[in-house]
């Protein structure tokens, strides 16, 4: 390469090696966490499928109330990482204590209203989404078992949150594997061992997140020397940072719930519309998706935890490298990601139709199509998912992607959806329409990461904060 070329480059990609280094040691335990906690919903899947295309539908309705939970623990943790990130970029704790205590009050309080309301009316609340009475009684027999490990979940995430704000991600990948362990020999034992079926599936994910929410608040309480968080700081109170938490969590909470209302509407759609051969088809792909989802989700995180101490610590410029550095990495992750989804897809749906699991062919097939479109939006996903969420809003400005998500989620691919369903589209058409904000937030990502204009310290002083009580 020329010098000039060389010259270029040097401008496009940061020299700065610790960039680099931090982001492949930040990334792999995150990336490793999420494929662990992959595994263990994968393994649940698979073994429930060998019951029948009912009992998987029936799990997967379910699963959208653990989608739901998920985009609320995701968004209280989130407000959790992006604060305290950037205090951690000043090196000051104590202001990520309070942070940290607010979000673990907040996500109790979710976990126990939305864990009663499921164990109250798990009927009502399923069909919504379908009114196959076989696929209703499987669904019932998985959520009032299954909705008990809400609350032990929200309290997990929040603290692995605020573990992954002090630059401290190991922990969660080794809490994962355990729970990973426990919760495969459980579904062995209790779906094929005590013939449980569904409700074994459920127990088994009940006490593997019984036994994740142990290990990680021993951890935190007893052996993490970072953040030295006790249970004596959730007595912490600070008017100006509950101000914070409020301004800044509402829209990304609000980002995630509309992120969950999009999940649930997409299986309202295929319950309503389709059969239940479709909606096994629609569990398969989405699994497939999620497996690509995490590496470039382990990636992201790291983006944004760079990014919060980055902005944290005032180096705006060092932060426009990065951002360049950012585009360029992703870019290729989306291409390489999308090459890997399509040539796994026919090993894949295998396991589902008879190396494992007892899916019907028409289900086999469908999933196959579904997945061939999931390999040209996760191009997308690629790019845009760390761009908005690990430059734009790790960087300080949430409610912009809180306003990009509910625009596109709610004039684009809704309204597209469910148009070319009533019209009578095939289910690859109307999953393509569900997925085509991947391709289209490409376009905004590119705008609007390069304009620089997200950059905002989000912490106050030490004085500012005392003087506000």
């Amino acid at each position: 390469m020329t010098n000039g070329g060389t010259h270029k480059l040097s401008r496009i990609l940061t020299r700065d090696r610790s960039y680099y280094r931090r982001l492949i040691t930040l990334a792999l335990p995150v990336a490793a966490q999420g494929l662990i906690a992959f595994l263990a919903t994968f393994a649940d899947n698979l073994m429930v499928s060998s019951l029948g295309d009912e009992a998987m539908s029936g799990v997967y309705f379910t699963g959208q109330m653990n989608t739901f939970v998920q985009m609320f623990a995701s968004g209280i943790g989130g407000v959790i990482l992006i604060l305290s990130a950037q205090y951690w970029g000043k090196r000051e704790t104590a202001p990520i204590k309070s942070i940290v205590s607010i979000g673990l009050k907040m996500s109790f309080a979710v976990g126990m209203v939305i864990s009663c309301a499921c164990l109250i009316f798990p009927a009502q609340i399923l069909r919504l989404f379908n009114n196959d009475e076989a696929v209703l009684a499987q669904g019932v027999i998985y959520l009032r078992t299954v909705c008990v490990s809400y609350v032990f979940f929200c309290i997990s995430q929040s603290l692995l949150s605020a573990m992954r704000a002090v630059e401290n991600t190991m922990v969660g990948m080794v809490i994962s594997l355990i729970s990973l362990a426990l919760n495969v020999s459980l579904n062995a034992l209790f779906i094929y061992g005590m013939k449980w079926g569904v409700f074994g599936a459920a127990l088994a994910t009940l006490i593997g997140r019984v036994v994740e929410m142990v290990a990680i608040v021993f951890y935190v309480l007893r052996l993490d020397q970072k953040l030295a968080y006790r249970l004596s700081d959730l007595r912490r109170k600070s008017a100006e940072l509950l101000r914070d938490y409020v301004r800044y969590g509402l829209p990304l909470i609000a980002g995630e719930l509309v992120w969950s209302v999009n999940m649930m509407v997409n299986s309202v759609i295929f319950g309503q519309f389709f059969g239940s051969s479709v909606s096994t088809a629609v569990s398969i792909a989405n699994m497939m998706g999620t497996m690509a989802f995490i590496a470039i989700s382990g990636l992201a995180s790291a983006v944004g935890i760079i990014t919060g101490t980055t902005v944290g610590a005032g180096k705006t410029e060092l932060m426009k490298e990065y951002a360049r550095t950012t585009q360029v990495i992703f870019l290729f992750v989306g291409l390489f990601s999308g090459a890997l989804v399509a040539g796994l897809n026919g090993p894949f749906v295998s396991l589902y139709a008879g190396v494992i699991g007892n899916i019907s062919p028409e289900a086999a097939v469908e999933a196959r199509r579904l997945i061939y479109v999931l390999a040209v939006t996760i191009v997308g996903s690629g790019y845009q998912m760390p761009c908005l969420f690990g430059l734009v809003k790790s960087g300080g400005d949430i409610s912009f992607v809180f306003k990009n998500d509910t625009i596109f989620v709610f004039l684009v691919v809704l309204p597209s959806a469910i148009i070319s369903a009533w019209m009578g589209a095939p289910a690859w058409v109307v999953f393509a329409c569900l997925k085509s904000d991947q391709i289209l937030k490409c376009f905004v990502a590119i705008v609007k990461v390069n304009k620089y204009n997200w950059m905002k310290n989000l912490t106050h002083t030490k004085e500012e904060i005392a003087s506000a009580g």
